[in-house]
């Protein structure tokens, strides 16, 4: 058995150590904000916060993270009480298909942790490592402007 501390809660999970995190979080804990994006640490779609750090769930095994503080997406907020960064998105409407969300969001809610009043030249080279493919980057820009204005 392995435990994971996952949005503030201890599981017991049957799986071995080798697993990749997403995986865990996806089909043993039902958590769908983290997504399968290229399954090689280049995309960001599967982005999830370990000990206050953006990390790639989809190379990250179980073995390494036990012990540790994981945050996905399920564990800012809900579609009731989004975060003031999850809010921002949507009133930014910085989503188009949505696929890369998880790991824009991740990445920012670490850049706002680490530096609550960024320019926008620091979000963009913080975000430059996530992919989106449908053009949503200055939105996305605005949503993290935005939600470091309300903290």
């Amino acid at each position: 058995m392995t435990a994971l501390k996952v949005n503030g809660r201890t599981h017991q999970l049957d799986i071995a150590d080798d697993v990749p995190l997403l995986f865990a979080l996806r089909n043993d804990l039902k958590l769908n904000g983290p997504k399968y994006g290229c399954g090689l640490s280049q995309c960001g779609a599967c982005t999830v916060i370990i000990d206050g750090q953006a990390v790639r769930s989809c190379v990250t095994s179980v073995g390494a993270v036990v012990g540790q503080d994981i945050t996905t997406l399920e564990g800012l907020g809900d579609e009731k009480n989004p975060s003031k960064l999850q809010k921002a998105f949507i009133e930014e409407q910085a989503a188009q298909c949505g696929y890369c969300l998880n790991g824009m969001i991740m990445r920012s809610k670490v850049l706002l942790d680490n530096n609550p009043k960024p320019t926008d030249g620091e979000i963009r080279q913080a975000l430059d490592g996530n992919l989106c493919r449908c053009g949503v980057h200055n939105r996305v820009v605005r949503a993290v402007l935005r939600a470091s204005q309300e903290a």
